[in-house]
């Protein structure tokens, strides 16, 4: 069996995302490779963030990508509903990436990171841990779980000591050093906010940052 490595909240980080994964010892034939969402907004290299992942996609057999809010906030900014909620949440600077990167002053985003984000999952489950963005709304089976609560649920699920029955490794939420609970790892440590990235490699519970 290979082990699990799992990657916190990026935000246009590309640099960290780089350093991060040099860091790493993974095995891409045998490991598995999973993103918690939030690739997107606050950093400066958001377009290049995407690239390296669809690209990475291909060399990682094993690799889960799952979607987060601001994925989501992107998906409606494009749909023409809700825009201003994405630019002020770090949006301007995607866009500001993305005519960098296609060197125009319109905004185009390629077809293949549109069919990036389409294909992002809500959730990801193994035997001993179930990986979502944000967290799981206590009490409620994990296929009856909304995707407003996968994406942007906060203190109800961080506060829970409920077992869901498997640790929840999860992002969105900002903690200065790994959230580690009987019932949770929260790996989003502010890498957009000028603090670190963080990877989580289980079952060894080794933490790696940058």
């Amino acid at each position: 069996m290979g082990k699990i490595f799992a990657i916190g909240d990026i935000h246009g980080c590309f640099d960290k995302l780089c350093h991060l994964m040099n860091k790493i010892e993974i095995d891409f034939k045998k490991d598995t490779l999973i993103f918690l969402g939030d690739y997107i907004d606050r950093g400066p290299d958001s377009f290049k963030v995407v690239e390296y992942l669809i690209n990475l996609k291909k060399k990682c057999k094993n690799s889960v990508f799952l979607k987060g809010n601001h994925e989501e906030l992107l998906e409606n900014y494009l749909k023409g509903v809700d825009r201003f909620n994405f630019l002020r949440n770090g949006g301007q600077q995607t866009l500001e990436s993305y005519m960098k990167a296609n060197q125009k002053p319109s905004v185009v985003i390629p077809e293949k990171h549109l069919e990036f984000f389409d294909s992002l999952e809500y959730y990801y489950e193994t035997e001993k841990y179930i990986f979502v963005h944000a967290g799981l709304k206590p009490k409620i089976p994990l296929a009856r779980q909304k995707a407003s609560d996968l994406l942007w649920i906060r203190s109800e699920f961080i506060n829970s000591e409920y077992d869901f029955g498997r640790q929840v490794v999860f992002g969105h939420t900002v903690f200065e050093t790994p959230l580690l609970l009987p019932n949770k790892i929260g790996i989003d440590t502010g890498a957009a906010y000028g603090r670190k990235l963080t990877c989580v490699k289980l079952p060894d519970l080794i933490f790696y940052d940058v």
